[in-house]
């Protein structure tokens, strides 16, 4: 079996903190600042759809997929955290990621959650119960 590149490290935008809760642990939201996204669309290209067709054909996983789908999302939730910044906030709450396929060909990332604006708080953590 061929060697895989290996997938790469998110770069989060400086300054910008990104989670899938709706409150940022330490930090207090001061001020909601609305929906953040980052969108990008990535064609896969004729050399990898022919490479991938004869890996179906062995079944398994398709690593140039997933490796492209990979990058994709990390892109989105670089763009999300920069959407963020500049409407003047320094973290994400209620990440998520919705993707859907253009004509056979292209794949769609949504990174989406809610801009806010945190600062540090001083407060010892209160623990969560569900009730």
């Amino acid at each position: 079996m061929a060697a895989t590149a290996p997938l790469p490290s998110a770069r989060p935008t400086p300054g910008v903190i990104a989670v899938t809760t709706p409150y940022v642990p330490g930090y207090r939201i001061v001020r909601t600042l609305g929906v953040t996204w980052g969108l990008i669309v990535r064609s896969r290209g004729l050399g990898r759809n022919i490479t991938a067709g004869f890996r179906a054909l062995g079944g398994g996983e398709i690593t140039e997929y997933t490796q492209l789908l990979d990058q994709t999302r990390h892109q989105a939730l670089e763009r999300l955290q920069q959407h963020a910044q500049s409407m003047g906030g320094n973290a994400v709450i209620g990440v998520g990621f919705a993707s859907s396929e253009l004509s056979e060909v292209m794949s769609e990332i949504l990174a989406y959650g809610t801009a806010v604006e945190v600062v540090p708080d001083p407060a010892a953590p209160q623990p969560v119960a569900l009730r």
